[in-house]
């Protein structure tokens, strides 16, 4: 490059970009691709996720790379580390042109709904939110599709003709509104039994066990904190249930570690690819995504076979995928 060359001493890098490609600054060719995928232009879909340790690392990094599959090399990766301020994270969305936003995990989800932008936003990594949170864009729960749940449950365990669940109509009221459906397009009858602590699931439990029908009744953990807890409820119920041979399924796969017959539990790649579709689809001016809380459908499968050898079942015959069998040899 000529010394004479009337360049500033900083440039922006789409101002870079533009003197390569016009040819008053040369660069290798290697560079200018590489310059060329990070064009701030591109940059329309920023991802907002949190700093924090594993395992949960690790699965927010493969969404995040489902993500980028999805979109094309188009996203701005906006790591937070402890209590980002709102102001200096609206003002990086506008500076880099963001035009839609994904919010990953509670803290991410946070952030963005405290932005003043109207921006679509989609968010996934978290249970459930207040329904004004849920309004504010399209949120993927970390809770399995219950359709996806009773499809399993009726090819694992055949005679299967109620599923009975414990919840906190606080927690899990939209779930069990989604369940009555599935429940329904399977062939199931749904017993829902509302509870508002521990204390009163297990009452619950105990009243409920002697009641079931183990040749027809299945039993339903949901991720509820007010439902079932590891430590005293999750425990006596397992024991319970092995021992009067009552099929336990879960929407927690730590659950099939303890003895539950089966979980649905996060594909984070595949989620990954669903949320950089929905945001592609978002700025395509397209129908936009629907509002509010939509059931886990990226799913993989967990079996305890110790469990399902006990209950005198074939998964042979299901020809379902089981992508994680429990014990591990």
């Amino acid at each position: 490059m000529s010394g004479t060359c009337p360049i500033r001493s900083r440039l922006t890098r789409r101002e870079l970009i533009q003197l390569v490609r016009s040819g008053v600054l040369g660069v290798a060719a290697a560079p200018l691709s590489s310059w060329a995928a990070d064009d701030d232009s591109r940059s329309t879909i920023a991802v907002v996720y949190p700093q924090i340790g594993e395992p949960f690392r690790s699965a927010f990094a493969a969404i995040v790379r489902g993500i980028d599959e999805r979109t094309a090399g188009r996203i701005l990766r906006l790591p937070l580390a402890g209590e980002s301020a709102p102001e200096s994270l609206a003002q990086e969305l506008r500076s880099r042109h963001v035009r839609a936003l994904i919010a990953l995990g509670r803290s991410g989800l946070k952030a963005a709904t405290t932005l003043d932008l109207k921006l679509p936003l989609i968010a996934a990594g978290v249970l459930s939110v207040p329904e004004a949170d849920g309004q504010s864009g399209t949120v993927v729960s970390l809770a399995p599709d219950p359709h996806l749940l009773f499809t399993r449950l009726k090819a694992f365990v055949p005679q299967a003709r109620r599923v009975i669940v414990v919840h906190n109509p606080r927690q899990n009221d939209w779930l069990i509104r989604l369940a009555r459906e599935a429940a329904r397009q399977n062939g199931l009858e749904l017993l829902a039994f509302e509870s508002e602590d521990l204390k009163s699931s297990l009452k619950r439990y105990q009243e409920l066990i002697g009641q079931l029908n183990v040749r027809r009744d299945a039993l339903w953990l949901p991720q509820d904190t007010s439902a079932v807890d590891d430590s005293v409820v999750l425990p006596w119920l397992l024991r319970t249930a092995w021992d009067e041979g009552l099929p336990v399924f879960s929407s927690n796969v730590a659950h099939v570690r303890r003895g539950a017959l089966f979980a649905l539990y996060p594909d984070n790649l595949e989620l990954g690819r669903h949320l950089g579709s929905t945001a592609m689809a978002a700025l395509s001016g397209g129908t936009p995504p629907p509002r509010g809380m939509q059931a886990l459908r990226q799913v993989l499968s967990a079996v305890n076979v110790r469990t399902a050898r006990h209950l005198g079942l074939d998964l042979d015959e299901s020809a379902q995928p089981i992508h994680l069998v429990l014990p591990e040899q």
